[in-house]
C-alpha cells in the first residue's frame, strides 16, 4: 500500500520555491513583446472566430501570455506576497483590457458579423466550465512547481480556453449584442477566477514559505474578499450546468418518445421539433388525416417519459397543403406548382408505406415457415373498402396460407393468434392445401 501511494509523491520533483516564484514574475509581466504577442493573438483569436476555424483558435489559445498574470494573481494570494499580487492583477487588467477593445475594434471594421458555432460555444458557461478551469490550473502550478515541465502549460492554455471568451465579448460590444459580452465575459471571469485559486491552494498543499503579514486583520480581510468572489463566480455556473442537464434530458426523453409513440398507421412523420426550453414538441405528418381521439391518446403516453408538462404539437403536412390548394389566390402557376408538391408528397408517402409494408411481409414470411414446417406458400395483403367512412380507420387484412398437409382446427387457431399479434387490425385468413 505504501508503495502505490509513494507514486503520487512530489517530493523529489518539486523544482526550487524561490525558482518557481520567479518564473511566474516573469511570466506576470504585460508589456514590451508579451503585449505585442497578446495583441496578436486576440487578433488570430478573432480571425478563427470570425471564419469559424478551430484549428486558428487554438493556435491563438497557444500563444497567448494571459495565463501568467492569473497564476501570478493566484500565487501571490497564496503566499501573501502582495507586490506580486498587485503587480499581477494590474498586468491582468491591462492585458484585458486591450485584449477587449482589439476585438471589438476588428470585429467593428471586418465585413463578416454572422455568430457562427465558435462564437456561440462561448456563450453559455456552466459548471463544467468552472470544472474545467479548476482542473487545468491545478495542472499548470503543479506543471512549474516540478522539474520536469513537459507540454502540460500549452494544453491548459487550450484547456481553459482564454483568449477566445474575451474576443467572444469584443464580437458582442461590437454587434451591440449584450448577451453575447456578458457570457462570454462571464466565462472569461470563471477561467480566471479558478485558475488563480487552483494556483492558491496547489501552493498551499505543496507547502511554498507563507509570509507572514504584520496586519493580521488586513489578511483575513484579503481572505474573505477572495472566497466571496470565488462564490460569486461559482453560484451562478451552478445554475447554468443544471439548466443544461434538465434540457439535455428532456431532448433525450423526447426523442425515446418520438421513436417509441409517435406513430400512426398509413402516416409518415416529415419533422420532428424539440424545443427543450419551452418543454414543446412538434410533430409534422404527411398521409391520412390524424383524428383528436389519436392525438389526445398519443397525448397521454407522455407521461411514462418524464414529460407529463411538455405539449405535444401535431400538424399534418398534406392537409395543410390540401388547403393551401383550396384557399391560395395567387397566379395560376404558383396554384399549379403547390398542387404538384402536394401530389409528389403524397405519391413518396404511398411509396414507404409499399416498401414497409414488403418489409413487414418478407419478416412474416421467414418467422412463420420457422414456426410451421408445413407452410408452402404464404400472401398478405391490406384490402381497402369500396365506400370509406371517416371513423373506420382500422386495417383489415388478407392472408392466404397454403400448407402441404392442411393443419387441426387447434392449429388452426394458434396461427390466427400469432398473425393478430404481428398485425394490427381486423384479419381474414384462408386456409389452403
Amino acid at each position: 500500500m505504501n508503495k502505490f501511494f509513494e507514486q503520487f509523491d512530489l517530493t523529489h520533483e518539486k523544482e526550487n520555491f524561490q525558482d518557481v516564484i520567479k518564473t511566474i514574475e516573469k511570466d506576470v509581466v504585460s508589456h514590451g513583446a508579451n503585449l505585442w504577442i497578446l495583441i496578436f493573438a486576440i487578433f488570430v483569436a478573432s480571425l478563427g472566430l470570425n471564419v469559424n476555424s478551430t484549428a486558428v483558435v487554438i493556435g491563438a489559445m497557444l500563444i497567448s501570455p494571459l495565463m501568467g498574470p492569473i497564476m501570478g494573481m493566484g500565487m501571490g494570494m497564496g503566499i501573501n506576497d502582495l507586490a506580486l499580487l498587485r503587480k499581477s492583477l494590474f498586468s491582468y487588467l491591462f492585458a484585458a483590457g486591450i485584449s477587449l477593445a482589439t476585438s471589438t475594434l476588428y470585429f467593428v471594421i471586418t465585413p463578416i458579423n454572422s455568430a457562427h458555432s465558435e462564437i456561440l460555444a462561448r456563450t453559455s458557461p456552466n459548471i463544467y466550465d468552472v470544472l474545467i478551469a479548476f482542473f487545468g490550473g491545478l495542472a499548470g502550478i503543479i506543471a512549474v512547481s516540478c522539474k520536469h515541465k513537459g507540454n502540460v502549460i500549452p494544453g491548459v492554455a487550450i484547456a481553459t480556453a482564454l483568449m477566445p471568451p474575451l474576443c467572444t465579448a469584443g464580437y458582442g460590444l461590437a454587434t451591440f449584442q449584450m448577451a453575447y459580452f456578458f457570457g462570454a465575459f462571464y466565462l472569461f471571469l470563471i477561467n480566471t477566477v479558478f485558475i488563480a485559486l487552483a494556483t492558491l491552494v496547489a501552493v498551499r498543499l505543496l507547502r511554498f514559505p507563507i509570509t507572514k503579514l504584520s496586519d493580521r486583520e488586513a489578511e483575513t480581510r484579503a481572505k474573505r474578499i477572495a472566497w466571496v468572489v470565488v462564490l460569486a463566480t461559482l453560484l451562478p455556473s451552478l445554475y447554468f450546468g443544471y439548466d443544461i442537464v434538465q434540457k439535455e434530458k428532456f431532448t433525450q426523453n423526447a426523442n425515446r418518445f418520438i421513436q417509441s409513440e409517435a406513430k400512426f398507421p398509413n402516416d409518415y412523420l416529415l419533422k420532428k421539433e424539440i424545443d427543450s426550453r419551452q418543454k414543446c414538441i412538434t410533430l409534422t405528418y404527411g398521409g391520412k388525416k390524424i383524428t383528436d381521439a389519436e392525438i389526445e391518446q398519443l397525448k397521454n403516453r407522455l407521461v411514462y417519459y418524464g414529460l407529463e408538462y411538455a405539449t405535444v404539437t401535431v400538424q399534418q403536412g398534406f392537409e395543410y397543403l390540401n388547403e393551401i390548394k383550396k384557399t391560395d389566390e395567387t397566379t395560376p402557376l404558383k396554384q399549379a406548382l403547390a398542387e404538384k408538391e402536394y401530389e409528389l408528397n403524397a405519391l413518396k408517402t404511398a411509396i414507404d408505406s409499399l416498401k414497409a409494408a414488403e418489409t413487414n411481409t418478407g419478416q412474416l414470411i421467414r418467422e412463420a415457415k420457422a414456426l410451421y414446417p408445413d407452410l408452402r406458400h404464404f400472401a398478405c395483403t391490406e384490402m381497402h373498402p369500396a365506400s370509406r367512412t371517416d371513423g373506420d380507420s382500422a386495417a383489415t387484412y388478407l392472408v392466404y396460407l397454403q400448407f402441404s398437409k392442411l393443419p387441426g382446427r387447434k392449429e388452426k387457431v394458434q396461427v390466427r393468434n400469432w398473425l393478430e399479434t404481428q398485425l394490427t387490425g381486423r384479419l381474414k385468413v384462408v386456409f389452403d392445401q
